[in-house]
């Protein structure tokens, strides 16, 4: 796939679908607060969650800049309607957003499977954790630190990887990621 630039189209679209997660960011919040009282920072794995609109996005319109955009507005957009974080939740999607483009630029745009899925939401995993990092992971008991990367990578896989994924591809047999793109004759073999 040809490298393009953004349209105002893409970038429209990258918001909408910005607006939809930043909304079921705000959601997010009560299945965490759910699984907090269990311990063992079993909360953890829901965090792939606030991971899913970068992968999301760039898997539907599959141009250079939208992971950055719609995570970033997705954050944004959460902020606004009360998330707990403030404009720190910006700062979350702006890394996030960036670490997210990191695979899709070392494959030049050119593969939107499964794996580089699962990857670019690893990658925005892994940006939470470094700006997470000054917050007080250092207080942290080592191997509360370990549940916590383990529960988070976890989730990320299946959240942020493999939801993200199936949910593109859902969009793509209805039809509907036509009116963003057209879809090629590769999109539905990946189909099979």
């Amino acid at each position: 796939m040809k490298t393009q630039q953004l349209t105002l189209k893409d970038i429209l679209v990258a918001i909408v679908i910005a607006l939809v997660f930043g909304l079921l960011y705000k959601v997010g919040n009560v299945p965490y607060d759910l699984l907090k009282p269990f311990g063992l920072q079993l909360e953890q794995v829901i965090y792939g969650f606030w991971f899913m609109a970068g992968p999301f996005a760039m898997l539907v319109i599959r141009k250079p800049g939208v992971a950055l955009i719609a995570e970033a507005a997705a954050a944004l957009i959460e902020t606004f309607f009360a998330g707990g974080l403030g404009m720190q939740s910006f700062v979350y999607g702006i890394g996030q957003g960036i670490a997210c483009e990191l695979i899709f630029i070392a494959t030049r745009y050119n593969r939107f499977t499964m794996d580089t899925t699962i990857i670019a939401g690893l990658l925005a995993c892994l940006a939470s954790f470094l700006i997470d990092w000054p917050y007080g992971y250092l207080a942290v008991q080592p191997w509360a630190l370990l549940l916590i990367f383990i529960f988070r990578v976890v989730g990320t896989i299946l959240i942020a990887g493999c939801l993200s994924f199936y949910l593109a591809k859902t969009m793509e047999k209805t039809g509907v990621a036509q009116l963003v793109r057209p879809i090629t004759k590769d999109d539905y073999d990946a189909l099979d």
